[in-house]
Parts: structure tokens; C-alpha cells; sequence
């Protein structure tokens, strides 16, 4: 192709490769300089002398001599003016520099196998040849031309135009000058001439909303303190130890006296006396990935790779989770790999046509969520979710992810009308490329980092989502147990009057406890969208409301599970949850709802303390029903078992005082109360035992037992005294 002609498809912006004419050449009549300056009046060579204005768009030129040929520098300076502007800009001249991107990371990102994707896409601090500035890459295959812009060329988008690097779509360009936290998108001229202006994909930073640029990131090394925490997570046998994890929204646990955003270091502060005073093992965090609408609390994300500027810079995001570490608490992040927004300035029809996205809105659109279905068959496109799951644990030293609705990933058919979704290549409705990334991701992050968690919100009855790959698995650590959760807020609602005719809303879920790792959720989808909190869902009286509520939460801690609660349920918030502003703090000045945070304490203190409530959290064998069959009285009574402890859980659903209600007992002996949820300390009535002696009168096909005052909406449990 002749200069010519390249300079034509410059000049029309369409040129793949803009080094094939800028920058130094050498043509028929010697050597050459050229610069393409649109918004230029006058330009220089900086080192030599004037350019002369070769096209009216802006193209310069400067002839050398073979004397200025010896003395120009291999990186030399372009200056410009401007009209009506005398100053004269400088920079280095971006076209003097050779590409930067190496074949081998160009060929695992073709492959969809480059796990540290993000170290050579998006924007990087730089430096060539003892030069500062940042080098751009961007993946955009099929597009006619990219440009980076941004406030250092007037956002046009002919000033700055990249190279295509072989034929898998990655474009890249050095800009000598540019610096930390300065804003730039990227300009694209798409495969049938759609202009469009889009963030960057893999932006490490990005401006606080309403702005939509992604920022330089600053590339300083963070001075981590967290070493032996990181270490001592390669060794935790999660399955056996104690977990609790208390879920929270940053932007709304609690807020600065003026109702604005707390940073994430003064979040960290505040938040974790708080967690290890209640007992909380880990915080798991809704989505900090930046998102454009506050209202959506993160999962709809714009960002990917950027935690969101609303509580400040990626280090102090950093800060939060180190400075949890060193106080002994795990931090999850929430991460949505199963849908992202319509935002035009974001990953939707990137190239101004899909390329994220699957491009049949069969499988490329969630229509009741209103967003968009990532192409999982397409390499680059997995590779970006991988990596990203790779970037929150490495960079971040995250403890884990929970990944948000895998079952619109599993299934093609998921919320569709019949005829409104395509089968796979064997007629089936199982999303194949979707279940290939999830393993493939699980396989990679059990790989890399030990001891760290993925937890799937999976609510179907999909088989052996928590079992290892290599079993047939899709290989998450754990999955939330959405059936216990609706089976037991739909039982609690029930008047204490009808629970008899629902027993076995409770007594079901042992059926198939033990055939994942579940985690047992309280959730913020249970305290939102006129759904009420979980104090308003309590029937009765406000005592009863109260009473029921700390059942619930002791049903939660007694059953064999992990844990997870949503901010504001530990001391009763009475209103459902709003991102719009901080949980109600001020209900603690109130016995009730102090008695519920203190009773929260209390189950976490049990939990840690005694191996019989977690050390056989997965498995059947620390857990025996002792009687689950009295229906017409609302009582269940169980067992909880680990390293030789037996602990016995009794539970009253009704608010009648029990006097006398025999109880069978694993054994003989003395018990007494080491916990009871009608204790005046958490606003019960004080009902209870003395320690009671096991009788040789069987009950319920135990061979011992004895009669207890069950306290009304409360939750006795025993533990028998150790032989001498």
C-alpha cells in the first residue's frame, strides 16, 4: 500500500497501524518526520526547527538532512500551537516509540488462558528509554480504528490513534507525559462505522459517578501487612472451623454526619471492632466494582477491575482489607460474571455492535433485569471474567468471591417464555460454555490460592455445585441454601397459631443438608422490595416480633450451616434496608433491640467456642434429630456433634410457656443451660432450668430423658456435664 493511500486512510481515521506513516521514515527523497496535528495552527520539531503543513486536516512534515539525520534524538519532541493560543505545547513524540506488548501475552489472550490479563491491557504507568507516560491497550477486533483520548489531546479522537498488534484485535499506544489519575477513554470507529466513546474495559480507576472516565492508575507498590494471615489461610480447614460472615452495603452501614459516603479507611475502622466484638469471622461486601447507579448496590457493574471512587482510591480499598486481616477478619467480595449493564459508555456494543455480549439476544440479554449476557464461548471475553476473578484475590488479597446468580448462567432457559431461548448443541437447556468458565475459574482460584473461598448464589437444585471438578462438580467451595432461607422466612411468617400445619417447612431441609456445602443466608434480598425486614416479617406483639426474631437467628446458628447475616438484622432494624441512607444505629438506645445485638454476640461466642456447632458443618454426623415429629406443640430437638462434644438444641415456635415437656436425651447424666434465648439479657422472660438429671424412661426412641421448661419463642441448649 503507498503512502499515499496510507496517508488518505489517516487522514479519513481508518488506519490499523498509524507507525506505518507517522513518526521517522525514510522515502525516495530521504529521510522524513511526520506528525498529524488537527487542531494544530503551527508545529516544530522540536530539536530542529518548523514543520511544514503538508494537508489542511494536520499533517506535518519536517525533511532531514542527512546532518539533522545523525543529530535527532531516537525520541525527539513535537511543539505545536493552537488557534488563538500563542503557547506552545510540547511533548515527546508518541511516534518514536516501538510496540510494547509481547507476542506471549498476545497469544494466552487469544487463547483465553492469560490470568493477569489486566497487567497488559487497560492503562499502565510506563516508562521507555528513562520516559514517563502510560501505555494504552485494548482489546476490539473487527474495528476500523482506536484512539485513545482524553484531556491531554482535547478529547479528539484523531489525535491520538493506536496500533493493531497481529490479528487478534489488541490495540496499543505509548503516550509519553501522561501521569496517575489523569481521565481518558477510548474512541472506536466500529466494523460498519460506528462511532462510539467507551471506558476502558480492563480501567484499574475510575472518576467518581456521575463522571463515566476511567482514570491512570496510580501503579505504586501497596505496603501489605497481611503476610501471615495469607499464610495461615493456605492451612484453614474452612469446612471445620468456625465461619459467620456478616454481609454489608459500605455505602450504607453507616454514613458521616452530613449523610455522605465514608472512605473505605474510616469504613475499616469503624467496621472492624464492631464485627469482632459481635464475633463475625468475615465480612462479605456487596459490589465495590464500579457501578453508574447507586440504586442497583453494585450489581450492575460498569467497572470490572475498578473498585468504585464513591469511598475512595484502589489502595484504600486495599487499606480496608488489610487492616481487616490484621484483626483476624476474612473479607468476600460479591462479583457478577452473569450479567452487566446497557450503559452505552461501557462494555454494551462495545465496538457499537456486540462483542461482549452474545450477540443473539436469545442468549445475549436478560430482559426482566434489562442487561446483558456475557458470550462465555468466546475466549477473550471468558478471559476477561477470569482474570478479573484472579485480579480481586491477587491485588486485593481478597479471602474470596461470591458469585451472584449463577443459575441465569446455567441455564439457557433461565426466566424465558418457551421459543425465546436456544438449545445447546445437544438439544439441552445447560448453558455448556457457561459451566465450562465456572469450573475452569474455580479450578484456577483453588489453584492459585489456597485457603481462598468461591460461593455460588445458585437457587436451583442443580447437582454438586460445591463438589471438585475433577467429581463432576462445577467446584465452589460453598452455595448458599436459598431453599432452608424461603422454607424458614416463610414458616416464621406463619401466626404461631398455624406453624403445626408447616413442621415440616423446617424439618425438610435435612433431606439434603449434607449434599452441598451450604451456606445458610439472611440476606439483603430478604429485607428489601416491600419485603420488610426481618423484625417486620415477625408476627405478634412487638415482644413476640422480638422473641420470634431471636428464634430465627438461633434456628440459623443451631442449624448445620455456615452462617451469613445482613447488616442491621443483628439488632433488629425495623424498617427494610435502603442504600439511600445509614442503618437506624440510633434503635440501640433500646433494651430490645441491644438484646438482639447481644444475643448475636452470644451465638458467635457458642460457635467459635464449641466444636459440636461447626466441626461437622457439611457433614451428617453432627447432627441428630431427637425428636422432630411433635408438630402439634411447634418443638424440635437435635443434636449438634464434633470432636466428642454433644450439645442439645431445643426449640419452641409457639409463645406458650412449656412446663414439664419431656425431652429425649442422647445419654445420661447432668445437662444444664449453657444458652437461653428468652434470657432477661436479651429481653426474654427468664425461663429455664436448673441443670436436670437424664431419666432411664424412654422418649422419641431414646433410651434416656427428662422434663424441661421450654421458654416461649425460645431456644434452649444443653450440654451434659463430662463423666468423672
Amino acid at each position: 500500500m503507498s503512502v499515499e493511500t496510507l496517508l488518505e486512510r489517516l487522514h479519513q481515521g481508518h488506519l490499523h497501524d498509524p507507525f506505518l506513516v507517522l513518526g521517522r521514515h525514510r522515502d525516495a527523497k530521504g529521510e522524513v518526520v511526520r506528525a498529524f496535528l488537527p487542531q494544530a495552527r503551527q508545529a516544530w520539531l522540536d530539536e530542529l526547527g518548523q514543520m511544514e503543513r503538508v494537508s489542511a486536516d494536520g499533517l506535518f512534515e519536517y525533511r532531514l538532512s542527512p546532518a539533522q539525520a545523525t543529530q535527532l534524538p531516537p525520541h525527539y519532541h513535537i511543539a505545536w500551537s493552537e488557534p488563538g493560543d500563542d503557547r506552545r505545547h510540547r511533548v515527546v513524540s508518541p511516534w518514536s516509540f516501538g510496540p510494547q506488548l509481547g507476542d506471549g501475552d498476545l497469544h494466552l489472550f487469544g487463547e483465553g488462558r492469560h490470568h493477569h490479563a489486566y497487567r497488559f491491557l487497560g492503562a499502565r504507568p510506563w516508562r521507555i528509554d528513562d520516559i514517563d507516560g502510560v501505555l494504552f491497550a485494548v482489546w476490539a477486533p473487527g474495528a476500523r480504528r482506536v484512539s485513545v483520548v482524553g484531556d491531554f489531546n482535547g478529547w479528539h479522537g484523531l489525535r491520538h490513534p493506536m496500533r493493531l498488534r497481529g490479528d487478534g484485535g489488541v490495540w496499543e499506544l505509548f503516550v509519553p507525559g501522561l501521569h496517575p489519575g489523569d481521565p481518558y477513554k477510548y474512541e472506536i470507529l466500529g466494523p460498519a462505522g460506528q462511532l462510539v466513546l467507551k471506558a476502558d474495559p480492563y480501567a484499574r480507576r475510575t472518576g467518581l459517578r456521575p463522571e463515566t472516565v476511567s482514570r491512570v492508575p496510580d501503579d505504586t507498590p501497596f505496603a501489605w501487612s497481611d503476610h501471615d494471615w495469607l499464610l495461615a489461610r493456605e492451612r484453614w480447614d474452612w469446612q471445620h472451623q468456625p465461619m459467620s460472615i456478616y454481609e454489608l452495603h459500605l455505602g450504607s452501614w453507616q454514613r458521616r454526619a452530613d449523610g455522605g459516603f465514608l472512605n473505605y479507611r474510616e469504613i475499616a475502622k469503624r467496621l472492624v471492632p464492631y464485627v469482632r466484638d459481635l464475633g463475625f469471622t468475615h465480612v462479605e461486601l456487596l459490589p465495590v466494582m464500579e457501578h453508574p447507579l447507586d440504586e442497583s448496590w453494585g450489581y450492575q457493574v460498569t467497572g470490572f477491575y475498578a473498585p468504585t471512587a464513591r469511598y475512595g482510591e484502589p489502595d484504600d480499598l486495599r487499606w480496608l482489607i488489610d487492616h481487616c486481616h490484621r484483626h483476624g477478619i476474612g473479607v468476600i467480595l460479591d462479583w457478577v460474571p452473569g450479567h452487566f449493564p446497557r450503559d452505552e459508555f461501557a462494555l454494551a456494543r462495545f465496538l457499537g455492535e456486540p462483542l461482549y455480549e452474545h450477540p443473539d439476544p436469545r442468549r445475549g440479554e436478560h430482559r426482566d433485569w434489562g442487561t446483558l449476557i456475557f458470550d462465555y464461548g468466546r475466549n477473550e471475553v471468558r478471559n476477561f471474567l477470569l482474570a478479573n476473578a484472579v485480579y480481586w484475590l491477587e491485588e486485593f488479597h481478597a479471602d474470596g468471591l461470591r458469585v451472584d446468580a449463577v443459575a441465569s448462567m446455567l441455564y439457557l432457559d433461565y426466566s424465558r417464555e418457551p421459543g425465546d431461548w436456544l438449545p445447546n448443541i445437544h438439544g439441552g437447556r445447560e448453558n455448556l460454555d457457561a459451566i465450562a468458565f465456572l469450573r475452569e475459574t474455580n479450578e484456577v482460584l483453588h489453584g492459585r490460592f489456597p485457603g481462598a473461598l468461591s460461593i455460588a448464589e445458585e437457587s436451583t437444585a442443580w447437582p454438586m455445585v460445591s463438589r471438585p471438578t475433577w467429581m463432576g462438580g462445577l467446584g465452589f467451595s460453598m452455595k448458599w441454601n436459598m431453599g432452608w432461607m424461603n422454607d424458614t422466612l416463610s414458616y416464621f411468617r406463619e401466626d404461631p397459631l398455624h406453624r403445626k400445619h408447616h413442621h415440616g417447612r423446617l424439618t425438610f431441609g435435612q433431606l439434603y443438608a449434607y449434599h452441598e456445602n451450604f451456606v445458610l443466608p439472611l440476606s439483603h434480598d430478604e429485607v428489601v422490595h416491600m419485603k420488610g425486614s426481618l423484625l417486620g416479617k415477625m408476627p405478634g406483639d412487638d415482644w413476640q416480633q422480638f422473641a420470634n426474631l431471636r428464634l430465627l437467628l438461633c434456628w440459623q446458628f443451631a442449624h448445620p450451616g455456615k452462617q451469613l447475616l445482613f447488616m442491621g438484622g443483628e439488632f433488629a432494624q425495623r424498617v427494610e434496608w435502603s442504600e439511600a441512607r445509614e442503618l437506624d444505629w440510633h434503635l440501640l438506645e433500646h433494651d430490645a433491640h441491644r438484646g438482639t445485638q447481644a444475643l448475636v454476640r452470644d451465638l458467635n461466642r457458642l460457635h467459635a467456642q464449641y466444636p459440636a456447632l461447626h466441626r461437622h458443618d457439611f457433614e451428617s454426623e453432627g447432627f441428630t434429630w431427637l425428636d422432630c415429629e411433635d408438630a402439634n406443640h411447634s418443638v424440635l430437638a437435635f443434636t449438634r456433634e464434633g470432636d466428642g462434644q454433644v450439645l442439645v438444641c431445643v426449640l419452641n415456635f409457639t409463645p406458650v410457656l412449656r412446663e414439664g415437656y419431656r425431652v429425649p436425651l442422647p445419654g445420661p447424666g447432668q445437662y444444664h443451660e449453657i444458652f437461653n434465648s428468652d434470657s432477661a439479657h436479651y429481653g426474654g422472660t427468664n425461663c429455664g432450668n436448673e441443670p436436670v438429671a437424664a431419666e432411664p424412661l424412654p422418649w422419641r426412641g431414646q433410651d434416656w430423658s427428662a422434663a424441661l421448661t421450654l421458654p416461649p419463642l425460645g431456644m434452649l441448649i444443653l450440654e451434659p456435664e463430662p463423666e468423672p
